[in-house]
């Protein structure tokens, strides 16, 4: 996670997780609340199918998502692959 960021976005991270930068500061949960919305919009599911597993006070964290298929999660990564400049 990346708050205070000039602009929100969802991209693959260097060691293949994935990389949310947020707008929001890190400040009073605004940041994670930023990342669950974000997060949410670029998977397709609504903001209360993902919750903050751990990590809620750290850049780093673990975020289970329900309504998304293996399937439909693998399309996802698949996307932002092919969105990385080469």
């Amino acid at each position: 996670m990346q708050p205070g960021a000039r602009r929100a976005a969802v991209t693959l991270g260097v060691r293949g997780g994935l990389r949310v930068a947020v707008t929001e500061p890190a400040d009073r949960g605004r940041a994670n609340d930023a990342v669950v919305e974000a997060l949410a919009a670029a998977l397709g599911v609504r903001r209360g199918a993902l919750t903050i597993v751990s990590g809620l006070t750290a850049r780093r964290k673990r975020i289970r998502v329900g309504g998304l298929t293996p399937e439909g999660f693998a399309s996802f990564l698949a996307e932002l692959r092919a969105s990385v400049p080469r």
